[in-house]
């Protein structure tokens, strides 16, 4: 039997997050990490890219929580108690800067996840963290006022356990046997794969704001909008992927959408389109691009309208205009499948979020179980969210453990 003080099951972002906190206050603490595959931090790795999104410049609790579909509630008193300006000071004491992009995002300077993951194993090597790989955890008991793990090849004993291995079923099964209750996890971030011979030939293109609902749903969102090669993306899209997770996954991934590319009501567009039909009659309608609309993506619309590719703004008669109103307000498309958004795959689940301390992360149910990261059911849209949650629910699993 391998004795440590504490143990943290899972080789991810917040597992190293959390044994290198309480390693560095607690040098008296021994910490191990458990993980059950060959190599640790493969999700920081693919994160971002490859550049890993480390986090988002929103600097206010308030509207950092809104970006959670699942743990908006509590996550905001943790959030005051660490949050993105904490994370930047964490990883800038520790050598790496991190730069903000345009929409928010946040990344190392590097512009890779190396960087990330090196900044981990030398803080967890230098504040001795024993790394412990291919040990998969079979099974959790609670004995004696300790903690005993086996995994296929040791046995493990500690008085203090944290779980960090993200979505991972087998875990799930392991702590519903200790009383814990799973939410049934689903897809969160993902695209929408929609064919439709309105986007078939133009992938690539973006829409930079519009607006889109799932219709027979409250599902509403905007931004910008990427159209594939199996049909949309992008964060107007990914928003309602996190946001309708669950009403999504009822419907089997088969609905409506509509989407508004030019946020403005039918009515002020019909009214636009028949001005442009006065003042542009002799300019032909395809190739005359309106509303900051991607050129092709205008053609697209106009032929949809059945306004021929040559015809000009004079000749479109007013059950033209109306059509072309409408695909530019009310334009309908079926969604039929998702994909998975890049090499991310991020679950709505986990542990029942009434089942957790969220002044301390520890389970209500057994004194010295933690968790920190994905495996409550807690997530967030894409853009640095998910991390923040795990360096948050982390810090303070390692600000609480040792007391």
């Amino acid at each position: 039997m391998i004795e440590k003080d504490i143990i943290i099951v899972g080789g991810g972002a917040a597992g190293f997050f959390a044994a290198i906190n309480i390693a560095e206050q607690h040098p008296e603490l021994t910490v191990a990490i458990l993980e059950r595959g060959k190599e640790v931090l493969t999700k920081v790795k693919v994160s971002g890219g490859g550049r890993c999104n480390v986090t988002h410049a929103e600097f206010m609790p308030q509207e950092l929580v809104k970006n959670y579909p699942r743990g908006e509630k509590e996550l905001r008193g943790p959030f005051h108690t660490f949050m993105t300006g904490d994370t930047i000071d964490w990883f800038e004491k520790r050598g790496v800067e991190l730069k903000i992009e345009e929409d928010g995002r946040m990344f190392p300077v590097s512009n890779s996840s190396q960087t990330i993951i090196d900044c981990f194993l030398y803080e967890a090597k230098k504040h001795k963290v024993s790394v412990l790989k291919n040990q998969s955890v079979t099974t959790i008991v609670n004995k004696d006022d300790a903690w005993e793990l086996e995994t296929k090849t040791d046995s493990f004993s500690c008085k203090k356990l944290v779980i960090a291995t993200g979505s991972n079923p087998k875990i799930w099964k392991l702590l519903e046997s200790l009383g814990h209750s799973i939410t049934s996890p689903v897809p969160s971030l993902f695209t929408f794969n929609i064919k439709d011979s309105r986007i078939a030939t133009i992938p690539g293109v973006v829409a930079q704001d519009v607006e889109i609902e799932v219709l027979g749903t409250p599902l509403f969102s905007e931004g910008p909008l990427l159209i594939t090669h199996w049909g949309m993306s992008a964060p107007s899209i990914l928003k309602l992927s996190a946001f309708g997770a669950l009403e999504l996954a009822k419907r089997d991934y088969k609905f409506k959408i509509q989407v508004n590319f030019v946020k403005q009501d039918f009515e002020t567009i019909t009214e636009e389109l028949k001005i442009l039909k006065q003042e542009h009659s002799k300019k032909t309608v395809a190739n005359y691009t309106q509303f900051n609309l991607p050129k092709r993506l205008w053609l697209q619309l106009v032929l949809a309208s059945k306004i021929g590719g040559e015809t000009r703004w004079a000749d479109i008669n007013k059950q033209q205009i109306d059509a072309l109103a409408t695909q530019l307000t009310k334009a309908i498309f079926n969604v039929d499948g998702k994909s998975t958004f890049k090499e991310e795959f991020v679950t709505a689940g986990g542990i029942n979020l009434k089942e957790v301390n969220f002044k301390t992360f520890e389970s209500k149910i057994h004194k010295t179980l933690y968790f920190a990261g994905e495996v409550i059911n807690v997530d967030a849209v894409t853009g640095g969210f998910n991390f923040q949650n795990a360096w948050t629910g982390a810090y303070i699993v390692s600000q609480n453990i040792a007391n």
